[in-house]
């Protein structure tokens, strides 16, 4: 069973992750590519690396066939999946199996088994693992869906009965929406996971996201190494995550971890697996999935438990047995990850793609950042948008937390918009620092969406820089625009200072270079942040927040022809996936246009108004550009 060869069939900081472990132990390694990603450092981790095909995934991370050619040419004789695309396909474990190849990963038939919602449902309730009741039925007609729906009562959760990660799921409130979110799910599973079966279940109100890892060998030894907390989630999909879960009393993580284990026994796991629960306010908990690889939130279980789970599943794939029984596993303090995405908090977190600028991780006692970023390489739509997770390990709670805040300030990444600001403002929220949050905390909480206005010293500095940092040589005015407020700026030299009067206030400051930093001394207060400016474009980075100021002093005036709500313009490059409307039809405001898919998500399109639908301008399975415009909608 050992191995000398392992090809990574992932990309990003996972495949990063992976390549450096394998390396570490002595493994001969190889990485593979697409065309988007043949600028991407993870190809210098590796001994050698393989183009697979184009940019879309199902040209490249997704063909088995590329891959194993990969495999072939290189001699690699094992293949890691990482997490994502084909990690949890039990036809890709089984192509690697009948090619000779050892899959880093349990058997093809418990893929399968643990990759549909109601035939794991039935093995948990095999296990003696706590249930909640649904629908799993054969019959999938959507009026069937709907009764069985009442029947359980509002609001009900819709899932994809095959695969995970929050794709594929629904929450339905109303009996008036059932139908058409029944037919959203199906869609999106569809298209993920090639199957559009959907399983039923009652949403859990205020319930907590507790996941327990599990590990196994060939040798019939079964352990857990903790549960961790993964309730700060945002349209399910996971956001920050921490371990070990806070406020679960000792016997309470006792039964989770016999559950998990319970299970893994069960359905005789080998490798790295991970339990899923739901948990209640009542302190009960219900089997949820088991997801059958590595979980992106692995690094809080490394940190707090000393343990490099990669190479666990290396040497547990090589036919070693594990390295310590549930007795010498002893985890000590507590660790949080939060995930950086490149998207827009501030417009709904719509993903977003550019060329990266600037990067610089942060450091320090406790900081761990995974990830796979250079200045230069492009942020792709074809993929998620996950960039890099940052990791925080503290004696206690309060200590991981405070680390991880300061550590998502210090992190610097300029060239593609993301979600650093916001989670330096939800890391610093009274629900998550008390951990009281659930999986609804975040998407009932828009404040934290919100940018931060901008201060009045912030404004004197970004004119100053607009000015070239040294003061003018006599007064001058420039009218800057910050996300929707405009402002003019009045610039009065004072020595190796100015006065900037913004209306009724002034700011007395200076500003000096540094590279790519900026050191801004407003009103005897110190204060240092990245700057990136572009023509009239002028972007300044503080405490993780990024303030984007444009020059308009010199820019001509508005015209009439301004867009306005009657056109749908695609808000970013994708795929259109679906056209809900016809020239002539009647819409109201709201009405949902058309689907766009972008970087593995799918975003409604609604009508800014009603009217009557004039033209439509896309069809099914085009792909667009960012502000092309979709469908005009007039009066």
């Amino acid at each position: 069973m050992g191995f000398d060869t392992l090809l990574v069939a992932n990309r990003g900081e996972i495949a990063a992750r992976i390549l450096r472990c394998a390396r570490g132990l002595g493994y001969r390694t190889v990485a593979v590519y697409s065309d988007a990603d043949a600028d991407s450092p993870v190809l210098a981790l590796a001994d050698e690396a393989v183009r697979l095909g184009p940019a879309p995934a199902t040209d490249s991370y997704l063909n088995i066939d590329a891959l194993l050619g990969a495999a072939r040419r290189t001699g690699a004789d094992a293949i890691h999946p990482g997490y994502g695309f084909l990690s949890e396909q039990a036809e890709f474990a089984r192509r690697c199996r009948q090619a000779g190849l050892l899959f880093i990963g349990p058997e093809e038939e418990t893929i399968e088994l643990m990759g549909d919602k109601a035939r794991a449902k039935g093995a948990a309730l095999e296990a003696g693992v706590p249930c909640l009741p649904g629908y799993q039925g054969e019959d999938q007609r959507t009026e069937r869906l709907c009764t069985e729906a009442r029947a359980l009562g509002l609001p009900v959760m819709i899932k994809a009965a095959a695969g995970g990660g929050g794709k594929g799921m629904r929450l339905a409130r109303r009996d008036e929406e059932l139908a058409d979110l029944i037919a959203l799910a199906r869609s999106e599973a569809a298209r993920t996971f090639g199957c559009d079966r959907l399983i039923l279940e009652p949403a859990l109100a205020q319930a907590r996201h507790i996941e327990v890892q599990v590990f196994a060998d060939h040798h019939g030894h079964y352990l857990h190494l903790g549960e961790r907390d993964c309730s700060l989630q945002r349209r399910h999909q996971k956001v920050v995550e921490e371990a070990p879960a806070p406020g679960l009393g000792e016997a309470l993580r006792r039964r989770l971890g016999r559950s998990a284990v319970a299970l893994a026994s069960h359905c005789r796991y080998q490798g790295a697996g991970t339990v899923e629960f739901l948990l209640s306010p009542q302190g009960e908990y219900y089997f949820l999935e088991m997801n059958t690889r590595l979980q992106v939130e692995h690094p809080v279980t490394e940190l707090i438990s000393g343990q490099d789970l990669v190479a666990w599943q290396l040497r547990v794939a090589a036919g070693e047995p594990l390295p310590l029984t549930q007795a010498q596993l002893c985890n000590q303090g507590c660790a949080v990850e939060a995930r950086v995405y490149a998207e827009d908090p501030e417009r709904g977190f719509l993903p977003a793609t550019g060329v990266i600028k600037r990067w610089r991780p942060p450091a320090g006692p406790g900081i761990r950042v995974e990830h796979a970023l250079a200045a230069g390489v492009t942020v792709s739509r074809h993929y998620d948008p996950l960039l890099a997770k940052v990791v925080a390990w503290g004696e206690d709670r309060p200590t991981a937390l405070r680390r991880l805040r300061r550590a998502l300030e210090r992190t610097q990444i300029l060239g593609v918009t993301t979600n650093l600001g916001y989670l330096v403002r939800l890391l610093g929220s009274r629900p998550v620092i008390d951990a009281e949050a659930n999986t609804g905390y975040l998407d009932s909480a828009p404040q934290l969406c919100a940018a931060p206005e901008a201060p009045d010293w912030l404004w004197a500095c970004a004119a100053l820089v607009f000015c070239g940092t040294s003061p003018p040589r006599r007064p001058m005015s420039l009218t800057l625009d910050y996300g929707k407020e405009s402002r003019c700026l009045r610039l009065e030299p004072r020595g190796e200072r100015c006065r900037v009067r913004l209306g009724q206030n002034s700011v007395d400051a200076e500003v000096c270079r540094q590279d790519s930093q900026l050191i801004c001394t407003s009103d005897g207060h110190r204060r240092t942040l990245e700057i990136l400016r572009q023509d009239a474009a002028l972007t300044l980075t503080y405490q993780g927040q990024c303030y984007h100021f444009l020059d308009q002093t010199l820019a001509p005036p508005a015209s009439g022809a301004a867009v306005g709500d009657g056109q749908a313009l695609a808000p970013m490059d994708g795929c259109i996936r679906s056209v809900l409307v016809q020239p002539g039809q009647s819409v109201e405001q709201g009405q949902p246009l058309l689907t766009l898919e972008a970087m593995k998500m799918e975003l409604p399109l609604t009508a800014g108004r009603s009217g009557t639908v004039t033209r439509v301008s896309v069809t099914t399975g085009e792909q667009v550009t960012a502000q092309q415009l979709l469908i005009t909608i007039e009066d």
